[in-house]
Order: C-alpha cells, then sequence, then structure tokens
C-alpha cells in the first residue's frame, strides 16, 4: 500500500457530529486503500481519549492538542495580516513541520486534506498530488452569519467571508481537485471560483445504515402518552441555536395548541445557555449530551431541522430518515436532501408550514408512511463506499471521477 498524507482540523473519532462524520468515513475508506499518515488537532478534551484509536487506521499520526481559546486570541493576528481569521487559529509550526518530516521520510504523493482551513499545509509541496474536501463553501457560511448579525459582529463575520474566499480560491487552485458535500455546493464554488470551475467535484455523503437501523428491541426514552418532536445536533453551534429557539418560539405554541400531548426534545451535547433557558416552557425538553442518540430519533413522531442558515448536507437529517422517521426540513437545508420532497420527507419555509407540515406528520399513518419512504431513500442513495469511490478515481487521474447525484 501506497503513503497517503491526511490532514483534518478536528480528531475524526469519534464520529459524532457532522464533519466528524464525514472525516472519519474519509479515513476509513482511505485506509482500505492507502497507508495513511494523518495529522489533525484535537480540540476537546474527552476527545483525547480516542487518539489511539487512531492506529487501527493509520501507519502514523499527529493529534495536537489545542486549547480553543487560546486558538481565538492567536486568530487575531489575522487582522494584522490580512489574511482570513480561520487561518491563524489553525496555524502550527509544529504540524508544518510534522507534515514536510513526513512527506518527506515516507516519500508520499498523494495527499486529502479536509477543510479549507488545513489547506495552508499543503503550500510547497511539490510533487504532491492534492484533493481537498472543503465539504461546504466555508466563506458563503460566514456571508450568511454576516447578514444574520448586528455590526460590529457583522462586520468580523463579512470580512471572514471575504478574506476565506480568497484563501480557498488559492488552495483549490494548487490542488488536483476539490470536493463538496453537494452539487449545489459545488456549483456555487464554480460560480465564486469559475478559474477552477473544472477541478470541482460533489462527493454526498453516506449513511451507516447498519447502525442507523430502527430495531424494533430499541426502548423508547420518553414517557408513556406524549408526542415527541425532536430536533438534534450539536447544540453550541450557532445555527442549531438559532433554529431551536425560532423553533420553540415560533412553530411549537401553535402545534401544541392542536395536540397538547406535544413535546419539543433537543437533543444534544453542550447546549447553550440560551438553548438551556427554553426548558422553562414545560412543552420543550433540553437533555444535553445522551449517550445513545438512535433511541430519542427512532421513537420521535416527527424529526424537525428548522435550519435559517444551513450549508452543505445535514447529517442528522438523513439519520432521521434512516431511522424511518419523518422529517420536516427548511428550505435552507432541502437542496442536500436526497428524495423526493413532499413523498421522502417535507419542507418548510415560513413558521406556518412548519406549523402545517409538522401537524400532518404527528398524524401516525402518514407520518409512518413517509418514514419508510426515507429509510427507503437513504439505502438507495447514501452508502459511504459508493460515494467515496469518486474520491478513488480523483487520487488516481488514470480512472475518471464518478460523482454520485441525487434522485429527484
Amino acid at each position: 500500500m501506497r503513503p497517503l498524507l491526511y490532514l483534518a482540523h478536528r480528531l475524526p473519532f469519534p464520529p459524532n457530529k457532522g464533519d466528524k462524520i464525514r472525516s472519519f468515513h474519509l479515513l476509513r475508506h482511505l485506509a482500505q486503500r492507502w497507508r495513511v499518515h494523518l495529522g489533525c488537532f484535537v480540540d476537546a478534551q474527552e476527545d483525547l481519549a480516542h487518539v489511539p484509536e487512531l492506529a487501527r487506521y493509520c501507519a502514523s499520526h499527529c493529534a495536537l492538542p489545542m486549547n480553543p481559546r487560546l486558538a481565538r486570541l492567536k486568530s487575531l493576528r489575522g487582522l494584522l495580516s490580512g489574511e482570513a481569521l480561520t487561518l491563524p487559529y489553525y496555524r502550527s509550526a509544529a504540524m508544518q513541520r510534522w507534515v514536510a518530516d513526513t512527506v518527506a521520510r515516507e516519500g508520499i504523493a498523494h495527499a486529502v486534506v479536509f477543510s479549507s482551513a488545513m489547506a495552508q499545509y499543503t503550500e510547497g509541496l511539490n510533487g504532491v498530488r492534492v484533493v481537498n474536501d472543503f465539504c461546504d463553501v466555508d466563506s458563503a457560511k460566514w456571508e450568511q452569519y454576516s447578514r444574520s448579525h448586528a455590526w460590529p459582529v457583522s462586520w468580523v463575520y463579512g470580512r471572514e467571508g471575504e478574506r476565506l474566499l480568497v484563501s480557498e480560491r488559492e488552495a483549490a487552485a494548487r490542488s488536483a481537485a476539490c470536493i463538496f458535500v453537494t452539487e449545489p455546493e459545488a456549483r456555487l464554488f464554480r460560480e465564486l471560483a469559475p478559474e477552477v470551475a473544472d477541478k470541482v467535484h460533489a462527493i454526498e455523503c453516506g449513511v451507516d445504515t447498519a447502525f442507523y437501523d430502527p430495531r424494533a428491541d430499541r426502548a423508547s426514552p420518553y414517557a408513556a402518552g406524549e408526542v415527541p418532536i425532536v430536533m438534534t445536533g450539536v447544540m453550541d453551534y450557532w445555527p442549531n441555536i438559532d433554529a431551536a429557539t425560532w423553533f420553540a418560539r415560533a412553530a411549537l405554541p401553535s402545534i401544541a395548541r392542536a395536540h397538547p400531548a406535544v413535546r419539543f426534545y433537543i437533543v444534544g451535547m453542550n447546549p447553550a445557555p440560551t438553548v438551556q433557558a427554553l426548558s422553562a416552557d414545560p412543552r420543550v425538553v433540553v437533555t444535553g449530551k445522551v449517550a445513545d442518540v438512535r433511541p430519542w430519533v427512532q421513537h420521535a413522531r416527527v424529526v424537525v431541522a428548522p435550519l435559517r442558515v444551513a450549508r452543505g448536507v445535514q447529517t442528522k437529517v438523513l439519520e432521521g430518515m434512516a431511522l424511518g422517521r419523518p422529517v420536516v426540513v427548511s428550505a435552507a437545508s432541502a437542496e442536500a436532501v436526497p428524495g423526493r420532497p413532499g413523498e421522502d420527507y417535507a419542507v418548510a419555509t415560513t413558521s406556518q408550514d412548519f406549523i402545517d407540515r409538522v401537524g400532518d406528520l404527528l398524524d401516525p399513518v402518514a407520518g409512518e408512511a413517509m418514514g419508510l419512504r426515507a429509510r427507503a431513500r437513504i439505502l438507495s442513495d447514501c452508502d459511504w463506499d459508493r460515494n467515496l469511490g469518486a474520491l478513488d478515481a480523483l487520487l488516481e487521474p488514470e480512472a475518471p471521477p464518478e460523482v454520485s447525484r441525487h434522485a429527484r
């Protein structure tokens, strides 16, 4: 097996949040074909215990602990240098030395870079074929944030979007190929960076359908008689905070008037104070981190993803569909969901849309029918190995990439 450099901005294990799910499956896929040398940062204390797991997939690794608070201070150097704050946040002399030493020692000629922030470590790597997995157009995310906040935060976010796009375009120009999680994200980047349009591809996410299987023997965590509506995700992530807060205030009261047994469960680690405060409403339950999210999703009557700011694919939506649940997604998220809107999942734009769609699917017959179609769609379209086969072709240019497309 030939050596390959794999860089990720966060430890790709355990696969318990959106970006780590994708980075882990990339690692697992690459390890079947390459001798992988992984460089990453560990930005959560509890993740340090998982570093030994990397030995199962990697010939070597450099997992550098990162203090997010100090990294935020370091990122302010970007205001002086004129670059995106993201770059100094993830800049490390130790990581740069490890990359250079490993490439030279192992004779590495292929690299996969996960996230635009890590592309800075491939500058000057002559003779290395680099494939960048940008996942989403990060610069566009910051632009979205700027439109959702007041000054001066809006200025900081807008500046980050502008400067990060410059970095993304430079990284794409240096690479052999760059990939995104959906065709809409790839299309957006082609529009923003037309000079590299021929290098841009979409490789969609998958779902571990054996793990996210709606088993009959999985016990419900809910009290008898209540009708649970569930949202899952990391709850210190601003788009999730905004979504949970908005749904609880704009849609839940009307839904609960028509269905008094409804409870809105917000399931996910690190709930921000704003999210925790929602539990003052007796119709809202904030669980915090749970040992296993699957029972909470499988036994929900409806799963909601009311994100008003969204980029790329929402992995939790796919997991909900895989567990056979009817899912109502915002229009901001809908482009990235496989299948047929109105059949395999429901789409809502306004608060009234959410009230109507959720209300319709609280009917057990309608909800179960959509849930069955949803799981069938995931089984059809979301196989990790099949989708990641396109990455093999991009690393080995003699074979043309076969990029997956969602059926609509």
